[in-house]
């Protein structure tokens, strides 16, 4: 069960999950809590069977409808007596404490999520965790804030590290073909960001930067926000900086390993990041990323090695790191070759599925 099924890291990493056990021969049923269940027919085409909690369309309905989604998820659990129930993302999380006693439960943490640092907030999670036989941490970070903030037992916490399969994030068309589309010539410099048009990306501070660099360099915005109007927000910043075409702002796409394949540098100023799917996908190509030096981030992108990092909010430190990498094309290629060796070796997909399901075993004993 995950609160939305929307295109995002945590989305797209049960996604990769659910079609790597479905492959191993397991029943896979997903239930989401709100949204407009955007991946639903990419997950059925896995095979897994997907079912809305929440009645209609759009959101969830507020408490009434989070309450009848509880009443739905205790029918659905009890039709389909599984073996595991496995959760991701904190409105989720609550709801499977709270409506699935009985059966081995798995929660799965893709973030340090800022609801946590509120105290009440972080008892009463603490107190539906002593429910979760096991808490899946996707980074060492995140298992060390799920237990400070989240008060749940370090025991009862395994870190398992995303993984992907590099070979199907391929680009599916050329370089040349996917710039003549969107209007750049081979030549231009051109940065890509992926994520969630949210607070926590910091993409205004991606915009100051932008703004600091020569003209001809491009930014390519992808990604959405379904629930708010980030999009709005950022557009009218980019046109107070005065940035004009030079800030692209594409929406959720699903070509992303093409646009990553013909874009120079991947820069993403995060303020916090539980760990950053969105780098694996730009490392499976071999692009090079910019980055902050928060969170998880450090356990994916080595700096001097595979990335550069630069620390959160500062556009002019950004900007100057941005503008040197740009200039050193020699250096993009080896960090981006770097990249790709430290994604096949860490983070990939057969490893996590493997992980995942020792957990599920641990969960049942």
């Amino acid at each position: 069960m995950i609160t939305t099924l929307g295109v995002g890291g945590a989305e797209k990493h049960l996604l990769m999950l659910a079609g790597g056990q479905r492959r191993r021969g397991h029943e896979l049923h997903v239930a989401y809590l709100k949204g407009e269940g955007e991946l639903t027919a990419t997950f059925e085409a896995q095979g897994v069977v997907v079912q809305r909690l929440h009645a209609g369309t759009g959101g969830g309905g507020g408490l009434l409808g989070l309450l009848a989604a509880r009443g739905r998820l205790r029918r659905l659990v009890d039709s389909l007596g599984p073996d595991i129930v496995h959760t991701h993302l904190l409105k989720a999380d609550a709801l499977g404490a709270l409506s699935c006693g009985g059966r081995p439960l798995v929660a799965s943490k893709h973030n340090d999520e800022r609801a946590l640092l509120r105290r009440p907030i972080g008892v009463v999670h603490g107190l539906l965790s002593r429910r979760v036989a096991l808490t899946i941490a996707l980074s060492d970070h995140v298992a060390t804030f799920v237990a400070e903030h989240g008060r749940v037992p370090r025991e009862r916490i395994r870190r398992i590290y995303y993984g992907i399969d590099p070979d199907a994030l391929q680009p599916r068309r050329s370089r040349a073909a996917v710039r003549a589309e969107l209007g750049l010539s081979e030549s231009a410099p051109v940065l890509v960001c992926v994520g969630r048009l949210a607070p926590q990306k910091d993409h205004p501070t991606l915009l100051a930067a932008l703004a600091r660099l020569p003209a001809e360099v491009v930014l390519l915005v992808v990604g959405g926000d379904p629930f708010g109007d980030g999009e709005a927000r950022l557009r009218s910043r980019a046109a107070e900086l005065g940035l004009g075409e030079r800030a692209r702002f594409l929406g959720i796409r699903h070509d992303v390993p093409d646009l990553l394949a013909a874009s120079d540098l991947f820069v993403l100023p995060s303020l916090w990041e539980g760990l950053g799917l969105v780098f694996l996908e730009a490392m499976a190509v071999g692009l090079p990323v910019v980055a902050t030096s928060v969170s998880a981030i450090p356990e994916v992108i080595e700096d001097g090695r595979t990335g550069w990092l630069v620390p959160p909010g500062d556009g002019e430190r950004l900007a100057a790191t941005v503008a040197a990498a740009l200039a050193d094309p020699a250096e993009r290629a080896r960090r981006g070759r770097a990249g790709r060796q430290r994604l096949d070796g860490r983070f990939g997909l057969e490893r996590m599925i493997d992980e995942v399901l020792a957990a599920y075993a641990e969960a049942r004993r």
